[in-house]
């Protein structure tokens, strides 16, 4: 019975100056709490708080000898409440002070109780007190996971498209491992789709009526790593102006996608696998773990064993992310699929933009297939997009993709006309990555850039 109350009750904190209560009632509490913290001094309140979380705080309303007015009491529970306004706060009043304790639950305590107490009466005022509390901790999550699905809602979810054996092998994957809850890598280049293959796992398993949260790693900076992936306290840091929930607990017994993984630095991916070994996260700001149950997926565009080797990514964590392996192929290796794909994006592009373009011709097809696409299905998309916004006609032809043929391949000299410097770097990162076929890698090496680096510049230029 008392581990059942033990689960209600969690850790409590009480303060009143009177040690002869703050005794007795951590005798009698611990019993029924994780853990009993007393003190003396109200003036540690804001201390007690900055550095810990309490499910429970019980607290006296007078601290001064010879005062009874209660305005003390209301003054700390006026600081409780602005650190965290969800706190619940039950107060202790001798029984003259009732009249004042009423006025102080109409400013936010949950509840009082009367010196001396009844235990029985205590023990079930605390209990009544622990489920509201849990009550509060459940419509935060609901809150911050609506609001997170709200914001992945808006990300475009497509069908996988293609009949082509390359993709027909990675189907096969998808529908050996999504019932399972393996972690699973996604290794790939740049647009080939590899938020597409999470997502398609997600909706093939077992939690797939629950949520799945995508994180790009590489947009994430070292400051923020920790508080957007385990969440932090109001009052933790400079902006942290209210309770915020990190990824891995809004992914609570859902999907979590960390995309580009690659991209983490050495000590952020240590950080990332202390949370994975031990499967729980600790916001900033406070000293409570919680524990976290996650389906994981992750992807990169980056060589990650050639990193293993050159002492950039850790071997444990590829082991710890990788118990399932989907290597996505290039478009270039899946050039059959091309005419599913541009005619998806033609009906796409055509209700976006209310045109009336009706059919690719077969030329168009034929070109769009002689093209290497270093941007993989990203640069299709942008492609079509493109044509289908500048062509007067209701046929797509090759002419309406003449700037693919201004590209330099592999063997051509860099000319270009323009002096502009981002005009020049893109023509050049165009050179680097088609002469290495698509391999980050290695045009990184040759540009003289991190893969990080490069990746954000194929970002910035649509590649």
């Amino acid at each position: 019975m008392i581990n059942q109350v033990e689960k209600q009750l969690g850790k409590i904190l009480i303060i009143d100056d009177d040690e002869d209560v703050l005794l007795a009632a951590k005798m009698l509490l611990k019993k029924h709490a994780k853990e009993v913290l007393i003190e003396k001094n109200p003036k540690k309140i804001p201390f007690l708080l900055n550095n810990d979380t309490y499910d429970l705080i019980l607290l006296d309303m007078n601290f001064s000898k010879d005062i009874t007015s209660g305005k003390e009491g209301f003054y700390w529970l006026e600081q409780i409440l602005d650190k965290d306004p969800q706190a619940v706060v039950i107060l202790i009043t001798a029984f003259g002070d009732v009249e004042m304790a009423v006025k102080a639950l109409k400013a936010g305590a949950t509840d009082f109780v009367l010196k001396p107490w009844q235990n029985e009466k205590l023990i079930a005022t605390l209990n009544s007190a622990a489920k509201l509390k849990e009550s509060y901790k459940e419509v935060t999550q609901l809150k911050q996971t609506s609001k997170q699905l709200q914001e992945d809602s808006n990300l475009a979810f497509k069908n996988i498209i293609g009949e082509s054996n390359a993709i027909k092998d990675v189907f096969k994957i998808i529908d050996k491992v999504a019932a399972t809850d393996a972690n699973v890598l996604i290794l790939g280049e740049n647009g080939t789709g590899k938020e597409l293959i999470a997502r398609a796992i997600h909706q093939k398993s077992l939690r797939k009526e629950k949520v799945f949260i995508g994180v790009d790693m590489g947009a994430i900076t070292e400051t923020l790593f920790e508080s957007e992936l385990f969440g932090h306290k109001k009052g933790a840091f400079t902006d942290a102006k209210e309770d915020r929930a990190g990824r891995f607990e809004i992914a609570n017994n859902g999907t979590l996608f960390l995309d580009e993984i690659g991209n983490l630095s050495l000590p952020l991916q240590s950080k990332l696998l202390t949370a994975l070994q031990k499967r729980e996260v600790t916001r900033i700001g406070s000293n409570k773990a919680m524990p976290i149950d996650i389906r994981l997926i992750c992807a990169t565009n980056m060589p990650i064993y050639d990193m293993v080797a050159e002492n950039t990514f850790r071997q444990d964590l590829v082991y710890r992310v990788n118990t399932v392996e989907i290597h996505l192929p290039p478009l270039r290796d899946r050039l059959s699929d091309i005419p599913l794909l541009a005619n998806h994006f033609l009906k796409l592009y055509n209700q976006k933009y209310r045109k009336n373009v009706s059919k690719i011709s077969a030329a168009t097809i034929k070109k769009l297939q002689q093209y290497s696409w270093p941007g993989n299905i990203r640069e299709l998309q942008h492609a079509l997009e493109r044509a289908i916004i500048m062509t007067d006609n209701e046929t797509l032809e090759p002419d309406d993709f003449f700037f693919l043929s201004q590209k330099p391949d592999s063997g051509s000299t860099m000319e270009t006309d323009s002096y502009n410097l981002d005009e020049v770097e893109k023509t050049v990162i165009q050179r680097a990555v088609n002469k290495h076929n698509g391999n980050i890698s290695k045009a990184a090496k040759e540009l003289g850039l991190t893969r990080a680096s490069l990746y954000r510049r194929l970002e910035k230029y649509g590649l």
